[in-house]
């Protein structure tokens, strides 16, 4: 009889479930606040974002999680090891409570700025049943999303122009999102000196001073007090000493991403001090203490948060008429002045030229800088040294020289790299738009020095060529590369670089990569050396630089055992064709 009463509450508690329970309407904006989504009611934890704790940080790496589900946390506690685009970091709790769930695991790469990594709950709830939302993993920030789809045009960096900064809103804290602008401290037309406190801005934990490390002139205020801005949206703009403020160019759009964000905005929590009265403040405010040799305890500070703001220090200064602490002076090193005249002994003649000359960078040299910057700083660079004996390429190419064929070392070389790129087609590559594209044709450039700067001549199917055909092919490239008259064809493309400094007894350097080639030999003189039965030797040093995206160590390593190979013994270089026609039938 009790099983039966049992089956049938059961049945009734089933049916007044699942009839009633999805009849209760609750607006969606008080559904938090009297119900939960979820059926059963869970505790509902509060997001841990992944930080941006470096200005560049874009996306970040879990390296450790120093607490565990269930931990408490308490204020300043490690919660995690983090690696940034700079280094490994260690993100800290500004809170109390519990970490109820982790949810991105250790080692987990690339993680974006803004994502949800874990949930936290109050010291005094269950943190077994919080609730995890359905897409954890995706950039937590709505407002920058929302944004985006208002005004998906603002895509464009907007650079200011020589003179202005565009000053953006700052990170104060390493889980800052927005701020709010509570209090400006400077007024349009106002001078900055470095360390001036320019705004109080509320963050996610409490309200910090602003404090610019540059001087100029607050040119336009574009947010209000109180209004709540992203990071990284325009709040004002400064020009330099001397220009006329109102003339300033007020941004077209202030949204985050239009900005270029000046290195001299910078936020003042990570480089506080805090002396024994508890007061807090800048480096300019430090700088001033120690030029005018006071103690922060001794002047009352009338920023946030029990902060010591520049001008009280100015007040005091003036109030108390203090004068500078001239510097200890630092007796002058003992020269001889006969053999070093100072400078003062030796000035310039008023009214004659200076001695110093502007040199304009041409057009070439301009192009050249900035495909070698871009080269060193976007391309992982590796390297690989190996020394060859080079005995038996001077040997004959002095016997070549009695048959009156005239071909260099560099022209070897050429040879030897032209049938190693046949041999390891790894190397004879080309990296564009993230992918690794193999060549079939073999065409190497060599680099020559002209007056306006370097050049690449291509020496085109390398390969199937002769080493005398190489050679006057290269000496034709150099005489039109050093009058100017290289044809754009002839110096655009290619797919491997070898340079060559040894004419100039440079024993051994780096190159670097010309893109998008994926590797560039560098070639060193040629230097005696005796073996280990004191028989004089002479070695050539070269040096392989590779594109570590394209190319693996082990590459690099046969690559070069092929070039050393062919160049200790050259003949082939001279007589061989089997590789150059192996290589034409299988180019063509």
């Amino acid at each position: 009889m009790a099983h039966i009463i049992r089956s049938k509450l059961m049945l009734l508690s089933l049916k007044y479930t699942s009839c009633v329970a999805p009849r209760i309407l609750v607006p969606l904006k008080h559904q938090r606040l009297c119900f939960h989504t979820t059926r059963i009611l869970d505790v509902k934890g509060k997001e841990l974002l992944m930080p941006s704790l470096s200005p560049t940080m874009e996306t970040g790496t879990i390296v450790k999680w120093f607490k565990k589900e269930g931990d408490s946390i308490n204020p300043g506690d490690a919660i995690a090891d983090i690696q940034t685009d700079k280094a490994i970091v260690t993100m800290e709790f500004d809170d109390e409570g519990v970490l109820a769930k982790i949810i991105v695991p250790e080692g987990t790469k690339d993680i974006k700025v803004g994502t949800l990594i874990a949930l936290t709950v109050e010291a005094d709830e269950d943190w077994k049943s919080v609730e995890v939302p359905d897409k954890s993993v995706e950039p937590a920030p709505k407002i920058a999303a929302a944004s985006v789809e208002k005004s998906p045009a603002v895509t464009k960096v907007e650079a200011p122009p020589p003179g202005q900064q565009n000053i953006p809103m700052p990170a104060l804290s390493p889980t800052m999102t927005t701020g709010t602008i509570i209090k400006w401290l400077k007024q349009e037309g106002d001078e900055i000196q470095p360390g001036d406190a320019l705004a109080d801005i509320q963050t996610d934990k409490a309200v910090m001073t602003f404090e610019l490390e540059e001087e100029g002139v607050l040119a336009k205020i574009l947010v209000p007090e109180g209004s709540e801005v992203q990071i990284g949206q325009l709040i004002a703009v400064t020009v330099e000493k001397g220009m006329d403020w109102k003339q300033a160019v007020i941004p077209t759009s202030t949204k985050p991403g239009a900005a270029v964000a000046p290195s001299s905005a910078q936020p003042t929590a990570p480089i506080d001090a805090k002396p024994s009265s508890g007061q807090v403040y800048g480096l300019a405010v430090k700088r001033l203490l120690e030029e005018y040799s006071l103690n922060s305890d001794s002047i009352k500070g009338t920023g946030r948060t029990n902060r010591l703001l520049k001008s009280d220090v100015l007040e005091y200064i003036q109030a108390h008429s203090i004068q500078k602490v001239a510097p200890k002076s630092v007796p002058a090193p003992k020269t001889d002045e006969a053999r070093s005249p100072s400078p003062a002994k030796t000035p310039v003649p008023s009214g004659q030229p200076s001695p110093y000359k502007d040199i304009e960078i041409s057009n070439i040299r301009a192009v050249i800088a900035k495909r070698l910057s871009e080269a060193k700083r976007t391309i992982p660079h590796s390297y690989a040294v190996m020394d060859i004996t080079i005995d038996k390429l001077v040997e004959l190419r002095g016997k070549l020289k009695t048959e009156d064929i005239n071909v260099s070392v560099n022209d070897f070389i050429t040879k030897a790299v032209a049938h190693a790129l046949v041999e390891c087609p790894d190397i004879n590559t080309l990296y564009k738009n993230d992918q690794i594209i193999r060549v079939p044709k073999v065409d190497v450039c060599v680099a020559v020095a002209t007056p306006t700067g370097l050049i690449t001549p291509i020496v085109f199917d390398t390969a199937t060529k002769n080493l005398a055909d190489i050679s006057k092919n290269i000496r034709e490239l150099a005489e039109k590369a050093r009058k100017g008259q290289l044809k754009p064809h002839e110096f655009q493309g290619g797919t491997f670089t070898i340079s060559n400094l040894g004419m100039f007894g440079i024993k051994e350097f780096s190159a670097i990569i010309n893109p998008p080639q994926t590797a560039i030999l560098a070639v060193g003189s040629g230097r005696e050396e005796l073996d280990s039965s004191l028989t004089k030797l002479t070695k050539m040093a070269v040096q392989l630089s590779y594109d570590r995206r394209a190319i693996d160590e082990d590459q690099a390593a046969n690559f070069l055992a092929v070039v050393r190979a062919m160049l200790e013994d050259p003949a082939f270089l001279v007589a061989g064709k089997t590789q150059a026609l192996r290589y034409k039938r299988d180019a063509y």
